[in-house]
């Protein structure tokens, strides 16, 4: 390990997790993460207030505990790098206040940073650099969205976009649907072992001859999510049981495919031979395997970091923050704000 790889500390508050990552280049040394879910299940989703709440009371902790399972001080780190968008407006406040005080207590420059982008890099850590350019399909609760990321601290355009429900946010309600605890995706994963994908065909959103034409490579969810509800009802209207497991096969085949078809089309029109999956749906059994069995039959090559760091964390924030060091990018100012809609583009809030 070389002297000169920076050691950035990077805080992650964009939603109801409070990650605190620490990273020297692409080497993690720490990945701490205080989760807030359990306080948020019994309301079937996230409730801003509860995170901002909980992201307070865990922060100090949380950076002292990655402090100590990186064998560092505070004092030790050459940047703080943050989440400064996009992302709940008062758990990003909390994040970005935090990484205020850090750099002004120690001295040392501030990195505020583009949620999206920390996912692209964070699978730096695992597999090394990023290919230029690469295309990066993100899946999460929030977003759904494909970007050309020629450089991840600078040049990331967005080539398509979820117009309606992310795909993240259609599992946790299909999985409220079938009776599944939140968050839905990983027991939808689970429960969808069990079941037939083809014993149920559901739409797939914006694949149409006339949806391409002005939609290509965006993606829309929340026709399938009502399609399965109207399926769910009729048969609970008609007396018979649900099959739960077939539901929730067919639902999520129907999303993956999708997914994975938009990415692909992406990556040949823009002649690209890399895909990187990442975001909390990157975590997804079934969508590792289609994306990697039909990417590998056109010859593009993909990516997805392991599942602990596809969902929020500290270390993707840090590990941006570490790239945005090493290649000698302008620090944020010190009356950085918290930016809730955030575009990918602002890879960097300067």
């Amino acid at each position: 390990m070389s002297a000169h790889e920076p050691l950035v500390l990077g805080i992650e508050t964009s939603c109801d997790e409070t990650g605190i990552g620490i990273v020297r280049g692409h080497t993690l040394l720490a990945d701490a993460v205080a989760s807030s879910v359990e306080e948020h299940a019994r309301f079937g989703g996230v409730v801003p207030e509860v995170a901002s709440r909980a992201h307070l009371e865990a922060m100090v902790p949380t950076i002292e505990r990655a402090c100590e399972t990186a064998g560092i001080a505070l004092t030790d780190v050459d940047a703080i790098s943050v989440t400064s968008g996009p992302g709940l407006a008062g758990a990003l406040l909390v994040g970005v206040a935090a990484a205020k005080s850090l750099a002004i207590a120690l001295e040392k420059p501030l990195y505020g940073i583009n949620h999206l982008a920390a996912h692209v890099a964070v699978d730096q850590l695992e597999h090394g650099p990023l290919p230029d350019p690469c295309l990066a399909l993100l899946v999460s609760g929030g977003h759904s969205s494909i970007l050309r990321v020629d450089d991840v601290t600078d040049t990331v355009t967005p080539l398509g976009a979820t117009i309606d429900d992310a795909a993240g946010e259609a599992f946790d309600k299909v999985a409220r649907l079938l009776g599944l605890p939140f968050p839905g995706g990983p027991h939808i994963d689970r429960v969808a072992r069990e079941g037939d994908s083809v014993s149920i065909d559901f739409p797939r959103g914006l694949t149409s001859k006339r949806d391409l034409e002005r939609h290509r490579f965006d993606f829309s969810f929340s026709g399938l999510k009502t399609a399965v509800a109207r399926w769910v009802e009729a048969k609970a209207a008609s007396g018979e049981p649900v099959p739960v497991a077939d539901v929730a096969a067919a639902f999520q085949e129907a999303v993956v495919d999708v997914l994975v078809r938009k990415a692909l089309d992406a990556a040949a029109t823009e002649g690209i031979e890399d895909i990187l999956i990442g975001g909390g749906v990157a975590a997804n059994s079934r969508l590792r395997y289609v994306a990697e069995e039909r990417a590998t039959k056109l010859g593009i090559r993909v990516r997805v970091p392991r599942p602990g760091l596809c969902t929020d964390n500290g270390a993707m924030v840090a590990a941006l923050g570490a790239e945005m060091v090493a290649r000698g990018r302008r620090p944020s100012p010190l009356d950085l704000p918290a930016d809730s809609s955030m575009p990918v583009e602002l890879v960097l809030n300067v």
